[in-house]
């Protein structure tokens, strides 16, 4: 971990890089954003970790515990919700084994992210897979692409 700390300090200071671009390029590293990574970075600046804590807790585009490798989004805007996203969310997370409190499953393969809205509500309610949106989704469509890929991960082993 502190190689690739180093590289990144290192390139923030040559490039004037900030607190959210060094916040990025650890979660680009790591896929979350590690307190020890943090504590590292702020020492090696004389920061206050609670600075960079301030910002990865403000964008919702930091994650701050390890996440699976297949990221399913969930969006529960209003146009989201009223189309039956919770419905949705339930079906996916009966599926994947989750609890209510879990977002991610044991074998770090999924995670299930709630967002408040991906601005895409003429087609709501919308998932997204990986990146993949599925808009108008359907629960039978959903559970179909996560079965999906779980089949593809066993025919990899």
């Amino acid at each position: 971990m502190e190689k690739t700390l180093k590289k990144i300090l290192k390139e923030s200071i040559e490039n004037e890089g900030n607190l959210i671009s060094i916040l990025q390029d650890i979660e680009n590293a790591f896929g979350y954003i590690p307190e020890e990574a943090v504590n590292w970075i702020a020492g090696k600046l004389d920061i206050n970790p609670s600075r960079f804590f301030g910002i990865a807790t403000f964008y919702s585009q930091f994650h701050l515990s390890p996440r699976g490798k297949n990221i399913i989004t969930a969006c529960c805007g209003t146009a989201c919700h009223v189309k039956g996203s919770e419905r949705l969310i339930d079906g996916l997370r009966k599926e994947l084994g989750l609890s209510a409190n879990e977002e991610t499953t044991k074998d770090m393969e999924f995670t299930l992210e709630k967002v408040n809205c991906v601005g895409a509500c003429s087609i709501a309610p919308v998932v997204i897979i990986n990146r993949k949106v599925h808009g108008k989704s359907a629960s039978d469509k959903l559970l179909k692409e996560i079965r999906s890929i779980r089949d593809a991960k066993s025919e990899n082993k």
